[in-house]
């Protein structure tokens, strides 16, 4: 791993000191995961040196792309924070340095092409260092690599930025990574509110969190589709490869979120949730580097079919967050956010949890809970709110083609 960072970092020195006009383009989608992922970076928790040695990483792959810096000091735009103690209290960015200040670093990166609007591509590259809040990592502390949370999007980011240089000239583009994401969206947020480009002409936002895990069923969840009426068609008509699960809303746990909160159209990619989410086992040799490709390459046509469309209007979508019904118990799985048939299928379990103690099984497919009928994730969270700690019902789930019956326990 160490000779791969080194010879990295010999790809950047001599791209700077080369005198040819052209950028030079030699980092592969996983070479850059190879890096971002790297012990060596410790888990890029926001504030970190991991961190700045990773922003340091993105701001000169950007220069050897050819990109302008447009940040607020080169490519980088810092702010300082203090971290919340009350989950419903705003984060305040206006503090001095001090005890308990954490600084964090957006990369922005800006393609010029004398257009009158400017697309927003973005990734979140900070992650959980050692085990930050949100990991879901029992034991001893252990560096959190984020390879696909959010390597992955990170490195698609590079690659369509080498894409897009002198590409469809009907547009600006200004690539971010963002710093903060998982310590609620703090970097996007940040940058919402201290904009370094006219957001009035931003076009449309594209965010990509979690790319590098595509399935063998190629599906690949593309949210915000209702953000404008045209994009909806475009996601579908530009698709020969995967298995689009479109979702209208704009809101969503990742950074296209602060995006639609300014009245921007966003699409936001996601090729779902794993056993290894928020844990150290997140690591490079898991993802899935030809469907990053293929993620990134459709995402290209995407903008090149949007080309000649000019502005899009915005459209207020529903939240479909608001909907979702609060309970205090679970089974402890990972559902599966891309499944789309009848019940809600498993795509992890976690040790000594209500599903495992009562043999419930990654692949299962929910279909009852109790009296309650599960048709889809709604329908299980309804379901999981009818129920309280210490309350004990019977599970059906589908396994294979048999119906297999469960008693758990909360």
């Amino acid at each position: 791993m160490k000779y791969i960072i080194a010879s990295l970092f010999l790809v950047f020195l001599s791209a700077c000191k080369s005198e040819t006009k052209e950028p030079i383009n030699t980092v592969s989608i996983k070479e850059d995961v190879t890096f971002l992922a790297s012990d060596a970076l410790e888990g890029r928790q926001t504030g970190s040196d991991g961190e700045q040695k990773a922003a340091k990483y993105i701001a000169e792959r950007f220069q050897n792309i050819g990109l302008q810096e447009k940040g607020t000091k080169g490519y980088l735009q810092t702010f300082s924070f203090r971290p919340k103690t009350d989950p419903h209290q705003k984060v305040n960015y206006t503090v001095k340095d001090g005890d308990s200040t954490i600084t964090g670093t957006n990369v922005i990166g800006f393609i010029d092409n004398k257009a009158e609007n400017t697309i927003i591509i973005g990734a979140h590259y900070d992650h959980l260092g050692l085990g930050a809040e949100g990991s879901l990592h029992r034991g001893e502390k252990a560096i959190h690599n984020g390879a696909d949370d959010n390597a992955s999007g990170v490195a698609v980011l590079l690659n369509l930025a080498e894409k897009l240089k002198a590409k469809n000239i009907n547009n600006n583009y200004l690539f971010m990574a963002f710093s903060g994401e998982e310590m609620g969206l703090l970097g996007s947020n940040y940058f919402v509110k201290n904009p370094t480009i006219d957001t009035k002409k931003v076009n449309y936002m594209i965010n990509m969190d979690m790319v590098g895990r595509l399935k063998a069923d190629s599906t690949l969840a593309v949210y915000g589709v209702g953000t404008s009426p045209i994009l909806k068609q475009t996601v579908t008509s530009n698709n020969s490869k995967f298995k689009i699960v479109a979702k209208e809303s704009g809101v969503g746990p990742s950074d296209h979120t602060s995006f639609y909160n300014a009245d921007i159209p966003v699409l936001h990619l996601f090729t779902g949730q794993h056993e290894d989410y928020h844990k150290p086992s997140d690591d490079t040799e898991k993802l899935n580097y030809e469907g990053m490709k293929t993620i990134s390459n459709y995402i290209f046509e995407i903008i090149t079919d949007l080309d000649n469309n000019g502005k899009l209007p915005f459209r207020e979508t529903k939240n479909e967050s608001d909907e979702v019904p609060k309970f205090e118990v679970g089974l402890g799985v990972t559902p599966d956010y891309l499944y789309d048939g009848l019940g809600m299928r498993i795509d992890g379990t976690r040790s000594n949890t209500p599903a495992t103690n009562a043999g419930i099984q990654k692949g299962d497919i929910v279909m009852k809970m109790g009296t309650h009928d599960i048709t889809d994730m709604m329908s299980y969270m309804k379901a999981l709110a009818s129920f309280k700690k210490g309350d004990s019902t019977k599970v059906i789930v589908k396994r294979d083609e048999e119906l297999v019956e469960a008693d758990v326990t909360f």
